[in-house]
């Protein structure tokens, strides 16, 4: 008969108690060796009960279970005080994330919408990560374009056309470095004209549809990852995933973009289901007591997530319903208004580049929601908004955005629009006196209010890369991105893609940076990986 290490040691142990018992039971060396072995006995059941515990865990995640119904042996302590589930969240896949961080910080917007008069907007060909910087243009000053018409396309992928988001005169075609394209700009006409399509019937095949998407210049809003790339259409996606909420620091809410537009949405997510063979996920909010609107969304696979942020980041999804790697793992992403963009198109046979934008952040007086379009210009976008002297204006919110002015123009994916007061001025003895609130995952300095008014300082350097568990504390993924960021550093591929670089994108180590006490550009390092695997093929 064979046996284990642990099963042979338990067997001598109680060989030698017999031994010892028969040569002078009543010796006071025997209880302490009894009581030895006995400790040993319970060590060794606790380590057998553990394991078998957290086995069945992973089997329950596994299978789907949420976190409040994993099937472990012993209930966790944050499952015994945790608050009741709302009703409709009990019968729901549900994700609870325990890491993250929510930055207690001023300026949310409220559910006030204007529509501010803007004339000027833009498309910018670098907010498409992997497009060239010189791409082919094909319009000149002077021009005049309808809403819809192609200005400008990726020489690697001419199939894919970047359209005018309004109707206008062509106003500029600006460059930046080395001769590459920096922005478009586009006068608005007063009365938008939109260019007509034919649209595909309803039994056309995914390839028509394929081929209609990319003419009419949605395309570009489909972004695929690994790399969060413009979505090749020679691919077909294993998965297609959707997040419906944003966590982000005075992020926006996004049911506010389809309240009265449901019927947009749902022909919005028709589409998308054709466009692959697998699912199409949804990720909604389960913070809230309510159920969201977008639980009525039809043929999709609904996964609730709660949590502090990045819950609402659509890679934190990915990674917890089904992860993305390479080849057959390639899925493709859409945010919430571009969904409604792809409904407009079917549903009235228009390229409707709306965006309902957060007008948010301290520096503020009144944030609000804005009412405008794609690119449209930051100054006029602002406009009538009292903002405090010495602001930082960033298209974006104030982790992963890019900072911007008022002469600048909303970039192409964002919904939101953040000012907060540059933090420049300097500060006694740094962080060693702890004279005011300020954000931090540590708890040395207590915070008491979820208003703070944040500015840009950092209240350091960048020094050398220590390693601690910070970003263990604020990132919900199983990912070592300590030994991830050094291998990129030394451009050790083997490890980088064995540490899940191809799960990442710059705004899921956002929070991460923000976090960092070595002060490192985790965005802009893994960025940099993501350039030396598309390099590498």
């Amino acid at each position: 008969m064979k046996f284990t290490k642990p099963a042979g040691l338990l067997l001598l142990l109680v060989a030698a108690f017999a031994l010892q018992s028969q040569a002078d039971p009543l010796s006071g060396g025997n209880l302490v060796f009894y009581g030895i072995a006995a400790l040993s006995l319970i060590i060794f059941f606790y380590i057998v009960v553990s394991v078998a515990d957290n086995f069945m865990v992973i089997e329950s995640k596994q299978m789907g279970l949420n976190a409040e119904k994993e099937a472990g042996l012993f209930p966790h302590f944050n499952q015994l005080f945790r608050g009741k589930l709302p009703d409709y969240l009990k019968k729901s896949h549900v994700y609870s994330l325990r890491a993250g961080y929510d930055i207690p910080m001023a300026g949310e917007p409220s559910d006030d919408i204007r529509e501010p008069k803007v004339t000027r907007f833009a498309l910018s060909p670098p907010d498409f990560f992997g497009l060239r910087p010189i791409p082919k243009v094909v319009v000149e000053e002077g021009d005049t374009v309808k809403a819809g018409d192609p200005i400008f396309y990726d020489k690697q992928l001419s199939r894919i056309k970047f359209c005018a988001p309004v109707s206008g005169e062509v106003i500029g075609v600006n460059r930046g470095l080395k001769r590459s394209i920096a922005n478009i700009v586009i006068l608005a006409d007063k009365e938008q004209q939109y260019r007509e399509y034919d649209l595909p019937k309803g039994n056309a095949s995914r390839e028509e549809l394929v081929e209609f998407l990319l003419e009419s210049g949605v395309w570009p809003a489909i972004r695929q990852r690994p790399y969060n790339i413009v979505a090749d259409p020679d691919i077909v996606p294993r998965d297609i995933f959707i997040s419906t909420f944003d966590t982000s620091p005075v992020g926006p809410d996004l049911s506010l973009a389809v309240r009265g537009r449901m019927d947009v949405w749902q022909t919005g997510i028709n589409v998308v289901r054709r466009l692959t063979d697998g699912l199409v996920y949804l990720g909604l909010d389960g913070r809230g007591k309510k159920e969201p609107p977008f639980a009525m969304t039809r043929g999709v696979e609904k996964r609730y997530f709660r949590g502090a942020h990045p819950a609402g980041n659509v890679g934190v999804q990915i990674h917890h319903i089904h992860p993305v790697g390479t080849g057959d793992n390639t899925v493709w992403t859409l945010d919430v208004q571009d969904v409604l963009m792809i409904g407009e198109l079917f549903q009235h046979g228009r390229l409707d580049t709306s965006r309902l934008v957060a007008i948010s952040g301290p520096s503020f007086s009144d944030p609000c929601y804005a009412r405008t379009k794609i690119g449209a210009n930051i100054g006029e976008l602002i406009a009538g908004h009292d903002l405090r002297e010495h602001s930082r204006i960033i298209s974006g919110d104030v982790l992963s955005g890019t900072q911007t002015t008022k002469d600048g123009f909303l970039n192409f994916f964002d919904n939101q629009v953040t000012a907060i007061l540059e933090g420049d001025e300097p500060e006694l003895f740094g962080w060693l006196l702890p004279i005011k609130e300020r954000a931090s995952v540590s708890p040395t300095i207590p915070v008491l209010s979820n208003h703070l008014d944040i500015t840009t300082n950092t209240h350091g350097e960048k020094r050398a890369f220590v390693v601690n568990n910070d970003y263990e504390q604020v990132m919900p993924m199983d990912i070592y991105l300590t030994f991830l960021m050094k291998s990129i550093l030394v451009n050790d591929l083997e490890n980088m893609e064995g540490l899940g670089i191809y799960e990442l994108v710059p705004e899921d180590v956002a929070l991460a940076e923000f976090a960092c006490v070595s002060k490192q550009p985790l965005q802009q390092i893994l960025r940099q990986g993501h350039d030396t695997m598309i390099a590498q093929g």
